[in-house]
């Protein structure tokens, strides 16, 4: 199987293509912020939309660093901060998973339209696109997989799935 396509394959499974786990799209769908906010008691663990947000960072980062712009790219003191989202509001919390939606569709576009050497070329700041996706592509399954959880966790899981 060529690269290209199993990279393109795991990152619709990512956003709206079901495959072996639910697809952010279908896992975020009539979540609402209280539910997007809610913390375990315990609060070791990040919020739905701190996850959202901590994936928008890098798929952002990786988008902007691609074209170019890497003096508008996002910036973060380190890891942690990129899970922050300004302020919990309900326009905040719609708008951010806009953002992401739309990020990592414009990304999924220039794999889709990149010959074999662009996929190998190194983006500033970064390894190559093949790598990059690749790795984003296991980083989202795993934050994905603690969305879900925590939706479990609060008993808003449908749980329902197309298989």
């Amino acid at each position: 199987m060529d690269v290209k396509i199993l990279l393109l394959q795991q990152w619709a499974s990512c956003l709206d293509k079901e495959d072996w786990f639910p697809p952010l799209e279908k896992v975020l769908e009539g979540t609402t912020l209280e539910q997007a906010i809610w913390k375990p008691v315990d609060g070791e663990m990040n919020s739905i939309c701190e996850l959202v947000c901590h994936l928008l960072f890098y798929e952002k980062r990786l988008l902007m660093r691609f074209h170019g712009e890497t003096a508008n790219e996002p910036q973060a003191e380190d890891n942690e901060s990129t899970f922050r989202l300004p302020t919990e509001t309900v326009q905040n919390w719609k708008e951010t998973k806009q953002e992401y939606f739309y990020v990592h569709r414009e990304l999924e576009k220039i794999l889709a339209k990149s010959e074999h050497e662009d996929l190998y070329r190194q983006i500033p700041g970064e390894r190559s696109l093949v790598l990059e996706l690749k790795s984003l592509a296991l980083h989202n399954a795993y934050h994905i997989g603690q969305i879900v959880f925590l939706s479990k966790m609060q008993g808003a899981w449908a749980g329902k799935r197309s298989f």
